[in-house]
């Protein structure tokens, strides 16, 4: 949905009001945040595919995060936030809540740094998401729902002392997220535009940040999910907003809250947030494995459902980057989608 005049009302919250009056994430934090996690994430590529491009009528390259470490981007947000803490918040621990693929992100940078690191889940959760906390040496809580996780975390972290890093509103991880905006621009520097998938809203936040600060020319459009649109809702209330039930294939993607710092950088800097349905991604999911040979999970399919179903509003013949968010793909859901 485009964000209109009527969409930017102030903010309702202090915390709101805060994020909306001096910028908290900078080129210069992304910037240092690539720096800081080089050595430990991959520079992944920007693959252009001629049958994409055909089909969405653009000149498509896609960036395939489901090849990074740990599967997806969250990786290089973790990582950021992680390297930040003081001695003492390391040897406490860090606490967070996440559908999956940030807790193995923040699972995987703890257990690099040799810290404890406790990860709430729905009871839903992907089980091969799940396992893969758990193998990085995290521990898993779980609640019935994900709109139960926050309460439960705040508990658990006053009692334990841990530290939160939050799964997309907190600066280090928006930062680290938008370390992949800087690798776009600098591997097509004619970019035109770039499809984001949106979730909570810190990948979205972190590229646009980063583009935008660069090329303010370069069209930005995230991508939701129709069961889960908490970031396009919550632009057009004006304020963060909670939803009152998820409904999407794309569990990474199923952010049942938004997050101040998130949504003032969103509405700063990204053109559209625009809707897709499942059966939408499952397309899209199927067409990027058969004719790229890229395995993505469903939230990684959805910017490349957004191209081919015409709904971002890029110019016809326009060279597009399309993030591909994530490939930790639960393998008896992968088959019943195929």
């Amino acid at each position: 949905m485009p964000l209109s005049d009527t969409q930017r009302e102030p903010a309702t919250t202090p915390e709101a009001n805060v994020a909306q009056t001096a910028s908290p994430v900078t080129l210069e934090d992304i910037r240092a945040a690539a720096e800081r996690i080089r050595p430990y994430v991959h520079r992944t590529p920007l693959l252009p595919s001629q049958t994409l491009s055909r089909m969405s009528n653009t000149r498509l390259a896609l960036k395939p995060e489901n090849l990074q470490r740990t599967g997806s981007f969250k990786a290089r947000g973790a990582l950021n936030a992680m390297l930040q803490l003081s001695p003492e918040q390391r040897e406490r621990g860090v606490v967070t809540l996440s559908a999956g693929n940030h807790g193995q992100g923040l699972a995987f940078a703890a257990g690099l740094l040799g810290v404890r690191c406790v990860v709430f889940m729905p009871e839903t959760a992907v089980p091969t998401k799940v396992a893969a906390i758990a193998g990085y040496g995290a521990e898993t809580r779980f609640t019935p729902t994900m709109a139960q996780a926050p309460a439960a975390v705040e508990t658990y972290q006053k009692a334990q002392g841990l530290t939160y890093v939050h799964p997309f509103g907190d600066p280090n991880v928006i930062a680290g997220q938008g370390t992949i905006g800087l690798e776009l621009l600098e591997d097509e520097p004619d970019l035109d535009a770039v499809v984001v998938p949106v979730g909570g809203g810190g990948l979205l936040a972190g590229v646009a940040t980063a583009i935008k600060a660069l090329r303010p020319d370069v069209r930005v459009v995230g991508v939701e999910p129709e069961g889960a649109p908490s970031v396009s809702r919550s632009l057009a209330a004006g304020h963060p907003i909670t939803l009152d039930r998820l409904d999407t294939i794309a569990d990474g993607l199923a952010a049942p809250f938004a997050a101040p710092i998130s949504q003032a950088l969103i509405e700063r800097n990204v053109d559209d947030v625009v809707l897709v349905s499942d059966d939408e991604i499952v397309d899209a999911l199927r067409l990027i494995l058969e004719r790229t040979k890229l395995l993505v999970e469903p939230s990684g399919a959805a910017g490349v459902a957004a191209l081919l179903s015409g709904k971002t509003g890029v110019a016809a013949g326009a060279q597009v980057a399309a993030i591909l968010s994530g490939g930790n793909v639960d393998r008896e859901r992968l088959k019943q989608m195929l």
